[in-house]
């Protein structure tokens, strides 16, 4: 199956919106296998259907939904379950797929495994979502670090929010990663916007591939 794995330096690092984009980009299907705090309003899953309004993927359903916005190893403690990590199987889809972690890459989803284990599972190559702040060029070069540590294949990094050349440059030289996109932040996030949005991104070959 074709398809990427979206996964952040952090939470709030914007990876709904760059998922949104590149569903857009690649005609994909979007899954979000884990996720937490939907008693706080719309979860991601529920967010981004509006955002894919007239494009032609669909929204998988989470494998696992969890009330409280904590980790997720936490998150489903809460509700006396647990994430088993051989039950996250990625969906039969038609189109590529875009999956969307919950939090970064070394989230424990229980008291065995994180994030990381998920993606090893997975097998597919990886978007870095950063994001600037003091701070993010540690934890993007640290991603992508423990990414390559486990043998994970690195597409690229998105950068989201505020442009920082400097930063953006710094990264990509010490990460050796290639910059696939710098979106800017967004006054009103729609369909329109997201669709908008898709010029600003570059994506590698090998994720165009058939």
């Amino acid at each position: 199956m074709r398809g990427v794995v979206v996964a952040g330096i952090g939470t709030g690092v914007g990876k709904t919106l760059v998922s949104a984009v590149l569903c857009e980009a690649l005609g994909a299907d979007y899954w979000k296998p884990v996720l937490s705090g939907t008693e706080d309003g719309p979860a991601d899953d529920d967010m981004i259907v509006p955002l894919l309004e007239g494009g032609s993927g669909r929204v998988h359903p989470s494998a696992y939904r969890f009330r409280l916005p904590l980790s997720p190893h936490a998150a489903a403690a809460a509700e006396g379950r647990e994430v088993a990590l051989d039950t996250l199987v990625l969906p039969s889809a038609a189109r590529p797929l875009v999956v969307e972690l919950a939090g970064g890459v070394l989230v424990p989803l229980s008291d065995w495994h994180t994030n990381m284990d998920l993606m090893a599972r997975f097998a597919l190559p990886v978007i870095v979502v950063s994001r600037h702040y003091l701070g993010s060029i540690n934890h993007t070069l640290l991603t992508l670090e423990a990414l390559r540590g486990r043998g994970i294949g690195v597409a690229g990094v998105v950068f989201n929010g505020s442009e920082l050349a400097d930063s953006e440059r710094i990264i990509t030289r010490l990460g050796q990663v290639r910059a696939i996109g710098s979106i800017p932040e967004v006054g009103e996030v729609s369909a329109q916007a997201v669709r908008s949005l898709t010029r600003r991104i570059t994506l590698p070959r090998e994720l165009l591939a058939p």
